[in-house]
């Protein structure tokens, strides 16, 4: 708290809660909305699995101790997707309300690797700081990726304007479409690709741009990224409340018989897939050294942004499965497409809620991820370069650049479907270790003045390690594998660098006491 207090590390305080629960709600309502709920409702068929490597961990140590077929299914929650949505909300709020002590105890950007280094120690924080840039920048990545196609398809849609394929498509991609027979919705005006050096070219040149103008508009200023990303969620929300009212006169009661027609068990495995529609919430407590009144805005925004959220996927969620059967969305990923079939302008609203949900998604991740870089460095993990502050901007300018430049340059020539799972297990640690810290630091410091104190510690905080590490488990094994490759890569740049240059360790504290050792601590 004292380095970042240095003058010449301080940035610009501008965000309000207001504009704190607004990037929450950014990064946490994206296009899934428009399809989860309808996926949580219908389930998944029960099929056989053939190979254990797609098996999930929890189903492969049960099947392996009770010596049953291997089978993976999730049956629907039907109707009562509206209790998975509130079951979901209640297992990311554990989280939420220890993320909202450590953020007001300790107002630092940084997130999960700041709470992690006060509490748990260097290794642990620099595991989970590596761990973080799967939620943001290889999550981001996908969600680029994500945006070029509505984007193509909103301009298709509403304008009439086409692209070449080799323009809006990575090169796996485009061969993938050309290998299943070409264009045969004429969504391009082409689907010839250029050929340099004897080798075909294909770009995502949408996803790169957006990127690009992301990143241009948080090195300018926290501020005006704020206000973009207010106005943004703004629009979102309307797209999803006029959905909500306008569905609300199709509603037919009878298709909420049964009400929970797979029971309890339904009701728990929905909650596991919706579960994921509520993380970024954590992103706003990147922006803790860039509020003004840090210490009561940052519990406000995140768990004002969680219940807002919960409430418009639980209305959306009704009124989805009061349109048409359950049933119907079984293995559809366009539930609100479907809902409103019938009506034409359905695909173009829905198309454009998407746009502004995922753009809100990208700006408000691109944001916390060279935050993440800056405070690594600050601590040594990282080259010092990491964490220079823009004279003018007073935004982390050299890595938000760099940021863009990595997120925007994959998402714009490869195909990173395969990574997308591993935001998952990415941001689940970091939220067992969060939990975990709340309970060390407890211990450790109890005086210590808390301005938001979680209620009933240790037994929520335990509660959230609890469901964390049960929803790590639900992820197919192939998912946990590329973890832990992810986790040795970044334990050789730890062994190779960080270690060596670690301010703790060469007992430097880089703020005003800067002469003044820490105590030595025994490990």
């Amino acid at each position: 708290m004292a380095e970042a207090a240095a003058p010449e590390r301080q940035m610009k305080r501008a965000l309000s809660a207001f504009d704190l629960t607004c990037l929450g709600i950014g990064a946490i309502i994206g296009a899934g909305i428009f399809a989860l709920a309808g996926t949580a409702a219908a389930g998944e068929h029960a099929l056989a699995v053939g190979s254990l490597w797609k098996t999930p961990v929890l189903n492969f140590i049960i099947s392996y101790l009770t010596h049953a077929d291997l089978v993976f299914g999730r049956p629907g929650a039907g109707p009562a997707v509206v209790f998975s949505f509130i079951v979901a909300a209640i297992a990311c709020g554990f989280a939420a309300l220890c993320y909202a002590e450590l953020a007001a105890m300790i107002p630092v950007s940084g997130s999960a690797y700041t709470y992690s280094y006060a509490t748990l120690g260097e290794i642990v924080a620099w595991i989970i700081g590596w761990d973080l840039i799967l939620e943001y920048a290889v999550g981001n990545m996908a969600v680029a990726v994500g945006w070029s196609g509505y984007f193509v398809k909103l301009c298709g849609s509403l304008f009439g304007i086409k692209f070449p394929l080799w323009v809006v498509s990575d090169y796996k991609t485009a061969t993938d479409i050309l290998a299943k027979g070409g264009d045969a919705l004429g969504d391009f005006s082409s689907t010839a690709l250029p050929v340099i050096g004897g080798h075909p070219i294909a770009v995502n040149l949408p996803a790169f741009l957006i990127v690009a103008a992301v990143t241009a508009l948080l090195v300018y200023g926290i501020r005006e990224s704020a206000r973009t990303n207010t106005t943004i969620v703004l629009i979102k929300v309307a797209v999803v409340v006029f959905v909500i009212s306008f569905g609300a006169f199709m509603v037919h009661p009878t298709n909420w018989h049964p009400f929970v027609p797979n029971g309890f068990g339904g009701v728990m495995s929905g909650a596991a897939i919706v579960f994921f529609a509520f993380i970024g919430f954590d992103a706003v407590s990147t922006t803790a050294e860039e509020t003004k009144n840090p210490q009561r805005d940052l519990p406000i925004g995140m768990i004002a942004s969680l219940i807002i959220c919960t409430l418009l996927y639980v209305l959306m969620s009704g009124v989805l499965t009061g349109i048409k059967k359950y049933t119907v969305y079984l293995g559809d990923s366009a539930a609100v497409a479907t809902a409103f079939a019938s009506k034409p302008w359905a695909q173009a609203l829905v198309s454009a809620g998407a746009l502004a949900g995922l753009t809100s998604v990208l700006l408000v991740f691109q944001l916390g991820q060279p935050r993440i870089f800056m405070a690594m460095a600050r601590d040594g993990l990282l080259p010092q370069y990491f964490a220079r502050i823009h004279s003018r901007f007073r935004t982390p300018y050299v890595t938000t650049i760099w940021t863009g430049v990595a997120v925007g340059g994959v998402a714009m020539l490869t195909d990173i479907g395969s990574l997308a799972d591993l935001t998952n297990i990415g941001t689940l640690f970091a939220f067992a270790l969060v939990c975990l810290g709340v309970l060390m630091l407890r211990r450790k410091d109890p005086g210590r003045l808390r301005p938001f104190r979680v209620p009933m510690v240790p037994i929520l905080p335990l509660l959230g390690v609890f469901f964390c590490a049960a929803l790590m488990l639900s992820l197919p094994l192939e998912t946990w594998g590329r973890f832990f490759v992810w986790l040795a890569i970044g334990m050789l740049i730890y062994f190779g660098y960080s270690v060596r240059h670690s301010k703790l360790r060469h007992g430097i504290d880089a703020g005003p006491t800067e002469d003044i050792p820490p105590p030595l601590i025994k490990t």
